[in-house]
């Protein structure tokens, strides 16, 4: 059987980044993720607040333009004009910086298991038993912990009795290229009950990526019926005439913040897993970095 010291489960960003550091240190670490390309089905849209940009280093290639504009619209769509003389969020380009992650885990000696999903463990004496099924097997491995950064529904946190997200929001948006850019890189945020019930609708263009999304209670809106009409609504916003559409992305957003009870003798939770989210900063990416 495989022995390591800590074993992860999943590779988004509060997985790779926990990896990396323990394997920096010297540790023996096994990065487990069921998705053969981490820069396949992003879920985030990935704006960077300007905490994290200052306190993380980020390669400068995985960021989009500073962004210093944001434009605040009512549900009659009033618009307020917000301006900072900071560079206050940048949108990451995820799969890049993904990969660019992994690459640092690798060379800190990080063992990566791609295509592979968390099935159970359980405790042996003063070590964890973990087994994990690919495709073709089912292998056990035992650590001497075990880490939980397998998103807001993680079944580590159920397998670990430690605290589960409860209360949800549910996100969707579309990734375009081609959009033109009318000024400077902005942030378009939108208050509207009907588009996104307890939260709100975005649209933001920093000249490389336009994002277009919505996110509520799932009790309260039909998403995908959201997104559309929203998009078919900015046209006096966005010239989406010769838009190229990259990819869908969406998924649940846990909004209770970090669990009470988010580790104990055997695991530890990162990440969504652990509530560590704040859509009132741009998401979870700041609270994400800081716990891991």
């Amino acid at each position: 059987m495989e022995s390591y010291d800590v074993v992860i489960i999943g590779a988004g960003l509060a997985g790779l980044q926990c990896a990396q550091l323990l394997g920096r240190q010297g540790v023996a670490v096994l990065l487990v993720d069921h998705k053969r390309s981490l820069d396949s089905a992003v879920h985030t849209t990935g704006i960077f607040v300007r905490r994290t940009l200052e306190d993380f280093h980020i390669p400068e290639d995985c960021l989009g333009p500073p962004i210093r504009h944001v434009s605040l619209y009512s549900p009659a769509r009033r618009c307020t004009q917000l301006e900072s003389p900071h560079d206050e969020f940048r949108v990451g380009k995820m799969g890049r910086l993904y990969n660019r992650y992994l690459n640092q885990c690798l060379r800190a000696r990080v063992r990566w298991m791609p295509e592979t999903r968390y099935a159970e463990h359980y405790a042996l004496k003063e070590r964890v038993v973990v087994r994990l099924d690919s495709e073709r097997r089912s292998r056990w491995v035992s650590a001497r912990y075990l880490v939980g950064a397998d998103g807001a529904n993680s079944r580590v946190a159920r397998d670990l009795k430690l605290d589960q997200n409860r209360e949800w929001l549910v996100g969707i948006e579309d990734v375009f290229e081609d959009i033109p850019l009318d000024g400077p890189p902005r942030l378009h945020c939108f208050l509207d009950p009907t588009l996104a019930p307890g939260y709100l609708a975005w649209a933001v263009n920093d000249g490389h990526e336009t994002h277009i999304g919505v996110a509520g209670y799932p009790s309260r809106f039909d998403p995908l019926s959201a997104l559309e009409n929203f998009r078919a609504s900015l046209g006096e916003i966005l010239d989406m005439g010769r838009a190229t559409h990259i990819e869908r992305r969406g998924g649940r957003i846990p909004v209770g913040g970090v669990l009470r009870n988010i580790a104990n003798s055997r695991g530890l939770l990162v990440g969504d897993a652990a509530g560590a989210v704040s859509p009132l900063t741009a998401g979870g990416l700041d609270p994400c970095m800081r716990l891991s």
